[in-house]
């Protein structure tokens, strides 16, 4: 996309964002059922764009219909489980996919280097996957030092080696995931020769393309804490 129309989008990307952090702060806030009904709507429109974009692509019959019966497990269980999480795990979540994808870009945009999969999504960079890693393992640093304190009210936490290479490994996994998950809709929407999931959201194209990261993240929060349990 050429500068100058970058530049024109920013305002309203701006505006969009703040709209859609706000209303889903306000949900956070207000807890059950508001925050239950937003998950629920967001999941839902996430869905539709889903299909949206199978149908279009040039799968046939049998793709087409198995990918529809795959992707609302991936996209509804992943639903299911944000709707599980305490409120402190949902926060941990989306913000661990803000930092990998802020850190990513301005990795990828300051470092370049070679790209990942350029036939998939040409601007994801190897060092912007770094720069992910990067900013997982930060979030994760100060999410974990707030709860700690929350809990044990503790002035000051330091962090063991042990805990440090925890945080980078779990910051790595997150990471690849959001990204794995960016990939994803990258390829379904090449394969379905749009360059949105949809126009809902001015300047940031549809839910589909801002749940994208979320999803596996989410899948993967499930995960650790049922093998914690």
């Amino acid at each position: 996309m050429p500068l100058a129309t970058k530049a024109s989008d920013l305002p309203m990307r701006v505006l969009s964002a703040a709209v859609m952090m706000a209303i889903a702060i306000a949900a956070i806030v207000a807890g059950d059922p508001w925050l239950d009904l937003f998950i629920a709507a967001v999941v839902i429109v996430t869905l539709a764009e889903f299909y949206r974009l199978v149908l279009k692509a040039p799968f046939g019959i049998v793709g087409k219909g198995v990918g529809l019966f795959a992707g609302t497990i991936y996209i509804a269980l992943a639903g299911l489980i944000l709707n599980a999480l305490p409120v402190p795990m949902i926060i941990g979540v989306i913000g661990s996919v803000i930092f990998v994808d802020s850190f990513a870009y301005a990795f990828g945009r300051t470092l370049g280097g070679p790209k990942i999969a350029p036939k998939i999504s040409p601007s994801k960079t190897w060092a912007g996957l770094l720069g992910g890693v990067v900013g997982s393992s930060l979030w994760l640093g100060i999410f974990v030092y707030v709860a700690a304190r929350q809990v044990s009210g503790a002035n000051t936490l330091g962090f063991e080696a042990g805990e440090l290479g925890t945080l980078v490994l779990m910051g790595a996994a997150i990471a690849v995931a959001a990204q794995s998950g960016d990939f994803f809709e990258s390829w379904l929407k090449r394969k379905a020769g749009v360059k949105d999931s949809s126009n809902l959201i001015p300047g940031h194209g549809g839910f589909f393309d801002r749940t994208d990261g979320i999803i596996p993240v989410v899948l993967l929060a499930g995960l650790f804490l049922n093998v914690m349990r």
